[in-house]
């Protein structure tokens, strides 16, 4: 890595709002506040408020501006006016010399906007995923093919992630497969060893997340009846965190709340997710970032989304694109728990995001352009 003088360090605005960017920005930013080339300026703005903060500190990340823009039930277009403009005004009082953001969440697209507005750099963890339908994930694929055309640098998790970059045209210069950060991070909380696993029984032991806009309502309640199917075979315990969202507990509560068999919990907090992820047999989730993390444990997930962002994994054969009909679902999660033959194949198929090592890539090349002095024009 290139050296820059350590009485000028680069000031680093990261910007984040919900859990998976504090888990995927948290490697950065330990690396960031333990040397002496920057200088991170972490701002949240409390997209997920009560997921976000229970967490910060857990994962060795200090939070130094806190905004408060979420309101109830409000519109996306309400919320991306008040972050732009909130995190526009921090960054006009702050200065940085670059803004980080990661992933593709409405935070992450506001904070690239303003970044942009105030003339300033932006660098782009986990950048690239793309489904090729514009509105499915709903907003997030539209959100990364902006923040795509805003961004300096682009951090690819994947070689597949840089191609899509490329050929959409963005220069293969700024374009930098790092491996993703969620990697580095579930290594790390791993390697604490303090979290607690939410299973109870020696039964085969199902892990579920489910959250997704497009999923709400009807969908996530046919979800939760294949959910209770599931549970009535008697030989599985099946735990499921309940997400924050009202939409997600109005469609889920009433389906499975006391039920055999099946946990509802409140969000768990990094340190006992990882372990309960450790600890689990399958992965039922139309989450990102969980298709990422379970093939690092040999956890085989079933994704119950019509389009995913993160092919590589069911490539690799770590994971299978199921869609959201409850029949489907209690067919193939009963498949990988009655075939061992398949669930072997599954669980040893690899992991083909990373190493744990992305941080240390994503900080040695932003160190090197910024000791390089290398233009860093705001948009490609």
């Amino acid at each position: 890595m290139s050296t820059l003088p350590s009485a000028v360090p680069v000031r680093a605005m990261l910007v984040l709002g919900t859990r998976p960017e504090a888990i995927k920005l948290a490697p950065v930013a330990r690396s960031m506040a333990v040397g002496t080339h920057f200088e991170p300026v972490v701002v949240t703005t409390g997209q997920h408020r009560e997921m976000l903060h229970q967490m910060l500190g857990l994962l060795g990340v200090s939070s130094r501006i806190a905004l408060d823009v979420m309101r109830s039930r409000q519109q996306l277009s309400d919320l991306t006016a008040r972050l732009v403009a909130e995190l526009g005004e921090v960054m006009r009082l702050q200065r940085p010399d670059l803004v980080v953001v990661q992933g593709d969440t409405t935070t992450a697209l506001a904070g690239a906007l303003a970044a942009f507005y105030e003339k300033i750099p932006v660098a782009h963890v986990e950048a690239g995923l793309r489904t090729g339908v514009i509105d499915n994930p709903f907003p997030e694929e539209l959100n990364r093919c902006l923040i795509g055309r805003i961004a300096r640098w682009h951090f690819a998790p994947t070689p597949r992630a840089a191609r899509h970059l490329t050929d959409e045209g963005v220069p293969k210069e700024q374009v930098f497969v790092t491996g993703n950060t969620v990697i580095d991070n579930l290594l790390w909380v791993l390697a604490e060893g303090t979290g607690a696993s939410a299973f109870r029984t020696p039964a085969k032991r199902i892990l579920v997340t489910l959250h997704r806009r497009e999923n709400q309502g009807e969908r996530m309640r046919g979800m939760g009846r294949a959910l209770r199917r599931l549970a009535g075979r008697g030989d599985v315990e099946i735990v499921l965190p309940l997400h924050l969202s009202p939409a997600v507990r109005e469609a889920l509560l009433p389906e499975l709340d006391g039920h055999d068999g099946i946990s509802l919990v409140e969000p768990l907090d990094y340190l006992d997710f990882a372990a309960t992820l450790a600890e689990c047999d399958l992965v039922l989730t139309d989450s990102g970032g969980i298709q990422e993390e379970a093939p690092s444990l040999g956890k085989p997930a079933l994704v119950l989304r019509t389009t995913t962002e993160r092919p590589e994994a069911v490539e690799a054969g770590a994971a299978r694109l199921i869609g959201t009909d409850p029949e489907v679902i209690v067919q193939a999660a009963g498949e990988l728990l009655d075939d061992r033959a398949l669930y072997r194949r599954m669980a040893g198929a690899g992991n083909p995001f990373g190493d744990g090592r992305a941080a240390d890539r994503v900080l040695a090349q932003l160190a090197e352009d910024f000791a390089a002095d290398v233009p860093l024009d705001a948009t490609v």
